[in-house]
């Protein structure tokens, strides 16, 4: 009988060989810090994403420089946790002057409520780190292979439901925290303490095989997005005998994540599925079983699968949940029923509930910065300084001003219109609900533009909208210069995803609510031609849509050959 055969253990990536010798994710990077020069090296890198921090250069002057034998525009961009987007009004305002001291002038609201800043340079990378801890919170964990920023609900209503919200996602923000010391050492000058336990019991030596993504929701508010995180939590409640809303627990979907890689068949978005049902006082223990299943089965040799999703895809849900019990210590229930989920509108004027009000801003693509037609920074730092209000971000990439005195509305909205501000009500809903990621010039993997083409392409689908008197319908627009999906490009109505320079690949049917995955319809089309394509779609719509169905909804019921008989691409349908 022939010797069994015994395939070669994979190789791990070499980002897992870095982490595991990097003592505790320190590196060199302080030496490197410290050495002066414009850049860092590979492994410096991908050390700093743990720290909050990506090396990027200006993709816009790159090949002029390289033309002129010139070094490229090294900058970096440096990220903030914050859970759930919230803000005092003294720490907005010290990010706020952070943007002048050591960016390029400009807060970038991200779609996971964060707020980044570009164009550091690597001189002011530590000064601006450090900044940031001054105003009380962190880059720490804002990216690398850990647990990311927290997402829950932005909406600042004073009752039981988002109240539990916004301190679960506290306490898991800072209970997730690595226990290693090389932040503060590199970037706060913490001197080492001799005997400090840095064991990593959590996340182990190599920490997690890729980033993992954790949200927040209750049934009626979904703004988070939560399926579309590796971990949702979506919290169940049920009214008392006086009506007051009391917590069951919560119910746990597993999976989700919207990145992918084109031309790899194996590697796609996903959505989080139900697993289990945990009690009020069970959140962190099942938190920590989910993060524990991932960090030992998640793929350490091929980061484009690494993902949790993959895991639970790839072995099935019966084994996910049975590898989950013993992580957890039980036999986990079944997740219960509830509600569909809902994204309700954050944007205007609303009652706190607690006799203050909040005002949703809109802010394009999330960036706050001064135009010479639109000074939003300065606006919004006014509004701050003088009444005192709280700021939120969204995932929608736009900004809540909280705890407004009802006597105080007048004004603020007087002093926005001052700095030409244009109000919510003064936008079509199409054009609030659309989303961008920063693409070129800064992010190194964009394949086309996101940001920059976000407002011509609002405007050219928004007219075919408006032809068929279909501007105010709830339908979702997410733009992204890559297949990356940070801007959440296959959950929403439409998705238009970089494909080449200048050309996107489009996406249709999901719903607006975040419940169901979008499907591919074409591949490349130039940013020219996206109107070409999208009015018979919009007027089929209009025509042949049903009482309250969304576009991605409608887009589903008809089918991809039916869609693409009506854009004319026919000879696409077997594709």
């Amino acid at each position: 009988m022939p010797d069994q055969i015994i395939a070669a253990p994979k190789k791990l990536s070499g980002v897992e060989t870095l982490k595991e010798s990097s003592h505790g994710l320190r590196g060199r990077l302080a030496e490197e810090l410290a050495e002066g020069g414009i850049q860092v090296s590979e492994d410096a890198y991908n050390l700093l994403k743990f720290h909050g921090s990506y090396e990027q250069f200006d993709r816009d002057t790159a090949t002029a420089l390289k033309q002129q034998k010139l070094e490229k525009e090294y900058q970096f961009m440096v990220r903030v946790r914050m859970p759930g987007g919230m803000l005092t009004a003294a720490q907005y305002l010290g990010l706020d002057r952070l943007a002048d001291d050591h960016a390029n002038g400009t807060l970038r609201i991200t779609t996971r409520q964060g707020i980044q800043f570009h164009g550091i340079v690597k001189g002011e990378l530590k000064p601006s780190i450090a900044a940031i801890n001054h105003t009380l919170l962190t880059t720490l964990c804002a990216c690398g292979d850990v647990v990311r920023n927290l997402m829950t609900t932005s909406a600042p209503h004073s009752d039981a439901r988002h109240r539990r919200l916004r301190d679960d996602a506290h306490m898991l923000s800072t209970a997730l925290l690595p226990k290693s010391r090389s932040y503060y050492e590199i970037f706060l000058d913490e001197q080492p303490v001799a005997g400090t336990d840095e064991t990593e019991t959590l996340y182990g030596e190599t920490y997690l095989p890729r980033k993992f993504k954790i949200g927040l929701a209750v049934p009626d508010d979904n703004s988070a997005d939560v399926l579309a995180n590796d971990l949702a939590v979506i919290a169940l409640f049920e009214p008392d005998a006086e009506g007051n809303d009391v917590l069951l627990g919560y119910n746990i979907a597993v999976g989700g994540g919207l990145g992918m890689t084109h031309n790899r068949a194996n590697t796609f978005p996903r959505l989080a599925t139900p697993i289990c049902f945990v009690g009020p006082d069970r959140l962190l223990a099942i938190v920590e079983a989910v993060i524990r299943l991932q960090r030992d089965h998640g793929d350490r040799t091929d980061r484009r699968r690494a993902r949790l999703k993959y895991v639970v895809e790839d072995n099935g849900l019966v084994w996910v949940k049975q590898t989950l019990d013993g992580y957890y210590g039980g036999d986990l229930e079944g997740p219960r029923p509830m509600p569909k989920l809902h994204i309700p509108e954050l944007l205007g004027w609303h009652d706190q509930g607690d006799g203050r009000w909040w005002l949703g801003v809109p802010v394009s693509s999330g960036r706050i910065q001064d135009t010479p037609t639109v000074t939003l920074r300065t606006a919004l730092r006014r509004v701050v300084e003088q009444f005192g209000v709280d700021p939120i971000m969204t995932a929608q990439q736009d900004i809540l001003l909280s705890n407004i005195q009802p006597g105080d509305r007048a004004a603020i909205d007087a002093l926005l219109a001052e700095h030409g501000v244009v109000p919510a009500t003064a936008l079509s809903t199409f054009s609030r609900f659309a989303l961008a990621c920063p693409a070129l010039p800064t992010c190194g993997l964009a394949l086309t533009e996101a940001e920059r083409v976000r407002e011509p392409i609002v405007e050219s689908l928004e007219t075919l909208l408006r032809r068929h008197d279909l501007q105010d319908r709830r339908i979702s627009l997410r733009i992204t210069g890559c297949p990356n999906g940070c801007a959440r490009s296959y959950s929403g109505d439409i998705g238009l995803v970089g494909r080449i320079p200048g050309h996107y690949a489009i996406y249709v049917g999901g719903d607006f609510d975040g419940q169901t995955l979008s499907f591919r319809l074409l591949e490349r089309v130039p940013e020219a031609r996206l109107g070409e394509k999208f009015g018979p779609l919009f007027e089929a719509w209009a025509l042949q849509g049903q009482p309250d169905e969304g576009f991605g909804e409608f887009c589903t019921r008809l089918g991809r050959d039916a869609l693409l008989a009506l854009t004319g691409d026919q000879e696409q349908s077997a594709a």
